[in-house]
Formats: structure tokens, sequence, C-alpha cells
């Protein structure tokens, strides 16, 4: 279980192939000078709700990784998260979608 940090204060508990997949998806906005939102479920320890930051090209932030091998990366999961990350909703993260399949935009709630 990995961990992306934000403005070295708030952590968060993510799969080290889901923080893979949002490091990507994050750096090509930041790289564009994109700002964005990034959205997750907090732990049930938390009260179960969900937290909301906004992420900018002047943000702090940090991926750490628990393997020391970088995950396979599935370019339709990161077609889907590029795809909500565009969105006024911001960035969530959605269900890995099977290898290579093309299909409707994602929708729903975060997952993680």
């Amino acid at each position: 279980m990995g961990k992306f940090i934000y403005n070295d204060r708030i952590r968060v508990d993510l799969d080290d192939r889901i923080l893979a997949h949002i490091q990507i998806v994050m750096t090509t906005k930041l790289r564009r000078g994109e700002g964005f939102t990034f959205m997750w479920r907090n732990d049930a320890s938390l009260g179960d709700g969900r937290q909301v930051v906004w992420i900018h090209p002047g943000a702090d932030l940090s991926w750490q990784f628990h393997g020391s091998r970088q995950p396979s990366l599935n370019p339709a999961w990161l077609d889907a998260l590029s795809h909500v990350a565009n969105s006024p909703s911001g960035l969530y993260v959605v269900p890995e979608p099977a290898a290579g399949a093309a299909g409707s935009a994602p929708t729903g709630e975060p997952l993680a």
C-alpha cells in the first residue's frame, strides 16, 4: 500500500497500482499547467466521508510506493482517469477497465 501525500500534511493510502496510474494522470495535467481537483473516500475510521483537494502546479505532491517495482500500466485505465480528471468533477479513482477496452465514459463515485 502506497501513499499520496499532499502539501506534506494530507496522506492518502492507495494501492501501488492505483497510485502509479494517478501519478501519471496528475503529472501529465501539471506539465500542461492545468489545475484540477482530486477526490477520494476517507477510511471508515475517519468518518467514511470524502475529501477533495485542489491540485495545481505549485502544490507540493509526493507519491510514496510500497513496492520497489513499477506496476504495469493499463492504457485504458489511464484514458478513463484522464477523462474524469478533465471533467468538472475532477480526478477520482474509477474501476479499472480490461486492458485495451474501449467504451463509455466512466461514471460513479470514487473508489478510493
